[in-house]
């Protein structure tokens, strides 16, 4: 996967994801502490600076889905309300409702998108936020055994991302000038 770029089925084939088929497609938005499987034909939509999406696709089943998470530690008091909010408990609910739509966890891959830096023009950010969220995706996704297959991650600007679940085609395009110094 390329930034702004598609990861698509093979040029000349019926199913080609161009941009004017893209922008046909019905569109769900995933709010910042959601989690959205689909099988159905439609893209999923999110927006991220410092949060991330981990996009899962079972490319049998022809299902995906994505989650939008905001902090890489699950708290003692996280609620089955705010758990999507957390790395690991949006992790763990994606990887339940892929399977509860027909997935099989040994054919599922992964992409990592977001994990920017928005505020490093205004200090040393070496361990921000972002960095962090990246880290807990990867580290929860080795434990439950799914191979990362592609990421767009880092950077200081936020992205847009358009995710096509029932074909596992992913777009990336940075968003905002980002600050001048």
């Amino acid at each position: 996967m390329t930034r702004h770029g598609l990861s698509a089925p093979k040029r000349g084939t019926s199913d080609e994801l161009t941009p004017e088929r893209l922008r046909a497609l019905p569109t769900t938005y995933v709010h910042p502490g959601q989690v959205c499987v689909s099988d159905a034909v439609g893209a999923l939509v999110t927006i991220l600076g410092s949060c991330v999406a981990v996009c899962l696709h079972d490319a049998i089943a022809r299902v995906g889905g994505l989650n939008h998470f905001l902090l890489p530690v699950t708290p003692a008091h996280a609620t089955k309300e705010t758990a999507p909010r957390y790395a690991p408990t949006a992790i763990a609910a994606l990887i339940d409702q892929m399977e509860s739509r027909g997935g099989s966890r040994k054919r599922f891959t992964a992409r990592i998108i977001g994990g920017a830096s928005v505020l490093a023009p205004f200090g040393d950010q070496k361990d921000h936020l972002g960095h962090r969220n990246v880290a807990a995706a990867r580290q929860s996704l080795a434990a439950h055994g799914i191979v990362v297959t592609g990421t767009d991650i880092g950077g200081t600007r936020g992205r847009k991302l358009v995710f096509v679940p029932r074909e596992g085609a992913v777009v990336v395009q940075l968003i905002g000038a980002g600050v001048r110094t």
